[in-house]
């Protein structure tokens, strides 16, 4: 199975001077659980080239088995500092794809085209579409064939106005993610701050939060299965 992972190419955390990028749990274990399952996993980004961590996600803290296993992995590495393009992808060459999250798709996979077009051409093929914590920032132009927004009236969840709070950034960010599926319609659910969390309506599955990056995979999986 060919499953094409979607990054952020956005590294700046709004006007505060700090970095951002992508989430390494929201990464490394969705791809290894798939990867451990055989898929064939391709890396890409808006811009192709380097796809930034988010530096808060590289601490001791927000270690896991898996980011551990991606710091030892020099192919996920050399992945990460060689994806591909957007505009290169074939929709038609996976089965599948995945976004993980990191504050960074706010900035760029909201309104990109390009990965818009991708989510909108892998829904109508059926295929499923995953988005765990903030990735599900880049459904925010998605539409459905019909031209309404392709999350209204589909369960979902995503990181939390609560969450985003936690970790003060509200005023920071571009908008609110959970805020954001519910303007568009999206029957929006979620459990206690930072609880593993998510949920599937069809071929679309989000997940909450980092903790919840595994539960997204295994959806996946299963769906594929």
């Amino acid at each position: 199975m060919n499953i094409l992972f979607v990054l952020t190419s956005h590294d700046k955390l709004g006007d505060t001077g700090k970095k951002t990028g992508f989430w390494i749990e929201e990464f490394a274990n969705p791809y290894y659980t798939l990867l451990d399952k055989g898929a064939d996993i391709t890396l890409a980004t808006p811009k192709g080239g380097v796809a930034p961590i988010d530096p808060s996600s590289d601490t001791p803290e927000a270690s896991t088995k898996d980011t551990k296993r991606f710091k030892n992995d020099a192919v996920a590495q050399e992945k990460i500092k060689n994806t591909l393009a957007l505009s290169k992808i074939d929709p038609n060459d996976y089965d599948a794809v995945f976004y993980p999250g990191g504050h960074g798709p706010l900035w760029d996979l909201s309104n990109d085209n390009t990965s818009i077009n991708l989510i909108e051409t892998f829904n109508q093929q059926k295929k499923p579409i995953g988005f765990v914590c903030h990735a599900p920032a880049a459904l925010k132009g998605v539409k459905n064939e019909d031209g309404t927004p392709l999350v209204k009236g589909k369960k979902v969840t995503g990181f939390t106005n609560s969450e985003e709070e936690a970790v003060q950034l509200t005023d920071v960010v571009p908008f609110l993610v959970e805020d954001m599926l519910k303007t568009n319609g999206g029957i929006f659910s979620k459990k206690a701050d930072w609880a593993a969390y998510a949920v599937q309506d069809g071929n679309l599955i989000t997940g909450q939060n980092p903790a919840s990056s595994e539960l997204v995979a295994e959806k996946l999986l299963a769906f594929l299965n």
